[in-house]
């Protein structure tokens, strides 16, 4: 049995939202971002999917702790879910590794926990990389299958097309099963991709609480997000290079119009994945050097808190 229940509760108003760390979540915002749903109001567990069905252990190794050299715990990789009040609806908060192995048969499961709970809509969260500056707002970008849900993103509509991750899979599925859905995407500075990014994880929250239409409290996140964009601000101008990519993406952000979003025909599932006309490897300067840098800075100051 590849879904193990903790309990079965008939869920009000319900919208499953759903992060995967890997492909789909640059920086951990995705996962970030429902970790916080589950820490802030206080998830129950639901269910867990077997994950030794969906997971290639080579690929998501689990972890050990050890004390005095001796094993104390291995922790495992996991696909579970949590529910949550919130407002006058419930969330059904997924998170776990996005799976190797057996993709549609993971698909359904996941859509038969929502079944099984009474979920109405399903949401994704997603990040990406991208050219995006540090010191500007995030753009999310997204799509959704129904003209209502599309009216409430009110954000640009991706245009990639190409390889897809389990995000762009799932929805798929759910559409099949009549289930509304939409998936919100936010992007990452590739040239400071390490996690956590606060800034992103607010800006999927922010999106995520216009389109279900719940007031999320999320000032710990805008303290967070103030304080990630001075450190990064304080190593870039130590770097004339760095200083001048940086003020060459803050012009082509500033230059951009901002376009509302536009759904596709609803038989055409648009999957947001990514948007590749937001990176331009020519335009990077010594793009590894940069991150690298960057990368580190932080760690330091991670490590010096």
């Amino acid at each position: 049995m590849t879904i193990q229940w903790a309990a079965r509760p008939q869920l009000e108003r319900c919208a499953l939202v759903a992060a995967f760390q890997g492909w789909n979540d640059a920086g951990n915002a995705a996962t970030d971002a429902v970790r916080w749903l589950i820490n802030r109001f206080s998830a129950t567990p639901v269910a867990a999917l077997d994950a030794e069905e969906y997971l290639d252990f080579q690929a998501a190794r689990p972890t050990v702790e050890l004390v005095n050299g001796v094993v104390r715990a291995i922790e495992w990789p996991s696909l579970t879910f949590a529910s949550a009040r919130v407002g006058d609806r419930d969330l059904l908060l997924m998170l776990g590794v996005e799976p190797n192995l057996r993709w549609r048969s993971f698909c359904a499961d996941v859509v038969g926990v929502a079944r099984e709970t009474g979920c109405e809509i399903a949401v994704t969260l997603g990040a990406l990389l991208g050219d995006l500056p540090h010191t500007r707002p995030v753009r999310c970008t997204g799509s959704a299958t129904d003209e209502v849900l599309a009216a409430r993103l009110g954000m640009q509509r991706s245009r990639y097309e190409g390889p897809t991750g389990i995000v762009g899979v799932l929805h798929d599925r759910f559409r099949q099963e009549g289930f509304s859905s939409a998936s919100i995407w936010a992007p990452v500075p590739h040239y400071v991709a390490t996690p956590p990014n606060p800034k992103a994880t607010r800006a999927l929250l922010g999106r995520l609480g216009q389109l279900l239409d719940v007031a999320f409290d999320l000032t710990d996140l805008d303290i967070a997000a103030a304080a990630w964009e001075r450190q990064v601000a304080e190593v870039v101008a130590g770097d004339s290079d760095v200083s001048s990519y940086v003020s060459g993406l803050e012009s082509r952000y500033d230059a951009a119009a901002d376009a509302p979003f536009v759904e596709d025909d609803e038989d055409e599932f648009d999957d947001d994945d990514d948007d590749e006309d937001w990176f331009d490897e020519d335009d990077l300067p010594s793009g590894d050097a940069l991150a690298a840098d960057i990368e580190q800075y932080l760690r330091d100051q991670d490590d010096d808190d």
